[in-house]
């Protein structure tokens, strides 16, 4: 029997047009002086601003946030708290991908507990209360405003460091499928993928339990049955709200299981090759699914439905991978064959390496990377 302690932190408001919601929800937790962090193309789709003028509607001045970029490093979050400290800010709103999320995530945990974001790398080191913060995700991926952890990347080593805090959790998540509309095709593909990767790594972790388990299946079924739907119908609310239903449930699974080999692999991809992450992480996937079924085949089965479900849903990932146009291959990258060695050790040193059921270390990891090569 698997212990757990499962704990919901955040109010979950579904729907589509709920980013009118925001005023109310940010008012009811007492915001005053609200952060909005948010990347360029967001502010360019309107979104920020839209968020604005319903703030405003409810008493709260705004301050915007946006110098940053994909895969936030300390140097933004740095930059972010600067501009925090100048304008007194009590509340926050990460309104976009991931990276708006974490970003803001990184700079709550500076402006309240000082220090630096490498202070934070690991679990509740947080000694003081954080602000509020609001998590709008305009893409179905990462899950991340389920989540108590920041992914914050080192601006000088490129490390990413996982500094993760209850405190850190968003009070409130928007989850308004209309935000998703404005995405390049690109964009929908990968960040599906990065959700893909979630619910079936979540699913097999040596931390898995029943808890994580339900977020897991729903996950999957939900990002299965709508990932085609999306890609072919991109204007199809409903599908966006499956994929972006299916993403914050695989977070959420995530938050209470932690991850697997393909993350520990896909990481040192991203940040020494610029391979987006989620394209590294669905490109690992499948390997690393065929490696885990000696030891978590049957689970797999499970989930599948199938007497073959390691295949079978490796297979499915493929399908996926090829639908979106996406390599399945290292060496379409141009990384060359001698980095794996290298690649592989950094990834036996990635946190969630220590979570696969089935154990990995360098030499484990560098068959999974020759295999995808």
């Amino acid at each position: 029997m698997a212990l757990f302690d499962y704990q919901p932190r955040t109010r979950v408001l579904f729907g589509a047009g709920r980013l009118a919601a925001v005023g109310e929800a940010a008012r009811a937790l007492g915001g005053r002086r609200a952060l909005i962090v948010s990347d360029p193309g967001i502010v360019a789709a309107g979104y920020p601003r839209r968020a604005a003028e319903f703030l405003a509607a409810a008493g709260l001045e705004t301050f915007l946030f946006s110098d940053l970029e994909h895969d936030p490093t300390t140097k933004h979050v740095e930059a972010g708290l600067a501009f925090a400290q100048e304008h007194r800010i009590d509340f926050l709103i990460g309104l976009g991908g991931g990276s708006s999320m974490d970003c803001a995530k990184g700079i709550n945990f500076l402006l309240t507990n000082g220090g630096k974001m490498a202070d934070y790398w690991g679990v509740g080191k947080a000694s003081k209360p954080m602000l509020p913060l609001i998590a709008v995700p305009t893409t179905a991926g990462t899950g991340s405003e389920a989540q108590s952890f920041a992914l914050i990347a080192d601006s000088e080593t490129h490390q990413k460091m996982a500094c993760g805090d209850p405190k850190a959790a968003a009070a409130v998540a928007i989850l308004d499928p209309e935000l998703t509309l404005t995405q390049p095709p690109s964009v929908t593909a990968v960040t599906a993928i990065d959700a893909v990767s979630h619910a079936l790594e979540t699913w097999v972790t040596k931390k898995r339990n029943a808890a994580s388990r339900l977020f897991s299946q729903e996950a999957w079924r939900r990002l299965s049955g709508s990932y085609e739907r999306v890609l072919d119908t991109p204007d199809d609310v409903a599908a966006r709200g499956e994929m972006l239903l299916g993403a914050h449930w695989a977070g959420a699974a995530i938050e209470n299981s932690m991850l697997g080999a393909a993350h520990s692999c896909a990481n040192p991809l991203t940040a020494h090759y610029g391979v987006v992450h989620g394209a590294a992480v669905g490109l690992m996937l499948p390997a690393v699914i065929r490696f885990i079924a000696e030891t978590a085949g049957n689970l797999y089965n499970e989930l599948a439905v199938s007497s073959d479900g390691a295949q079978q849903l490796a297979g499915r990932v493929e399908k996926m991978l090829d639908r979106a146009g996406l390599p399945r291959r290292l060496s379409r990258y141009d990384i060359p064959e001698n980095a794996l060695p290298a690649l592989a050790e950094e990834a036996s040193r990635q946190w969630t390496a220590q979570f696969n059921p089935r154990p990995v270390g360098a030499n484990e990891l560098l068959e999974i990377y020759r295999c995808v090569y």
